[in-house]
């Protein structure tokens, strides 16, 4: 057991932040728990009068995670989040790569690319909603008289053209931090061996670039998979084709259903964690079997 003296100081330091997360996470995922067992509103009591409280519902808010609705919004989030962040991976990877090179306008060209990512998303979700409507100038250029932003497939396309647009930027300036990090002698022995452009990417940049681009991923995994305001803004509420799983919580809640827009909740949570679970279990265990290994080296190096 460490002496008092050693913890102290740093528990001393911990504990505004500690107390901050108490209160604005821990507490009201506890809440929000407790909410999803009970419901709320009128009800006939044993005599037949008509009460009006919150009464315990055991697992009955839970029921709706089967009906159709529930299993929709599931559906179009995990489609939303897999087709974006795939997207915006590939895109994002292209954009540091070009912003890494040196050539003149160099640094316009980074400002441009992150415009994007720094527009608010409910000023971006009107933009694109502009762009997409019946006479707007996605039909002008294409010639065509698509509803975009009716409820539809295409609607489903156009908050994905829109989500991709905003946030590949992010995935890009992540990417690029990576990228600066790389000596440049790894570079000059690959052209040395005469690798060409394809391999150095393939065998030298995209593994030592890889834990910035895996935390890049990550980070997009979650906030895409509770993604409510683009489709919000862009195409409305209960769109059957664009319904998120945040959106379908905000509509129970604003109906004043607290009970299964808790559960819904609860619901969701535990859908993050599990990917987050399985994304680092899966994908991160070379990075912390690198950290261990290196680790181990410099420990040798020392004794």
């Amino acid at each position: 057991m460490r002496p008092r003296s050693s913890w102290w100081p740093a528990a001393a330091l911990l504990s505004p932040t500690m107390l901050v997360l108490a209160l604005v996470v821990f507490y009201p995922l506890v809440a929000a728990l407790r909410q999803s067992f009970y419901e709320s509103g009128q009800r006939l009591d044993a005599d037949g009068f008509v009460v009006e409280g919150e009464w315990f519902a055991g697992l009955a808010n839970y029921a709706g995670v089967v009906e159709q609705r529930f299993l929709n919004a599931a559906l179009n989030t995990t489609l939303f989040t897999v087709v974006t962040v795939c997207l915006e991976v590939v895109l994002g990877v292209a954009m540091a790569l070009v912003m890494r090179r040196a050539f003149r306008g160099r640094a316009l060209l980074r400002a441009s690319i992150l415009i994007p990512w720094a527009v608010p998303t409910a000023v971006a979700g009107l933009m694109w909603k502009w762009i997409f409507q019946a006479d707007g100038v996605a039909n002008a250029l294409l010639g065509t008289g698509i509803l975009w932003t009716a409820d539809g497939p295409w609607a489903k396309l156009a908050v994905v053209l829109a989500d991709t647009w905003k946030t590949a930027p992010f995935v890009g300036l992540l990417v690029l931090a990576g990228l600066q990090i790389i000596p440049a002698e790894v570079y000059e022995a690959a052209r040395v061996d005469g690798a060409r452009a394809w391999q150095t990417f393939w065998r030298v940049t995209l593994p030592l670039v890889k834990p910035a681009l895996l935390v890049a991923v990550l980070f997009r995994l979650m906030d895409a998979l509770r993604v409510f305001d683009l489709p919000y803004v862009m195409v409305g509420p209960r769109k059957q084709s664009v319904e998120t799983l945040s959106g379908l919580i905000w509509d129970e809640a604003t109906r004043v259903h607290y009970g299964p827009a808790s559960a819904y909740g609860t619901a969701l949570f535990v859908y993050i964690a599990v990917i987050a679970f399985v994304f680092v279990k899966l994908l991160g265990a070379d990075l912390l079997s690198d950290v261990r290994v290196r680790r181990r080296e410099g420990s040798a190096r020392v004794a």
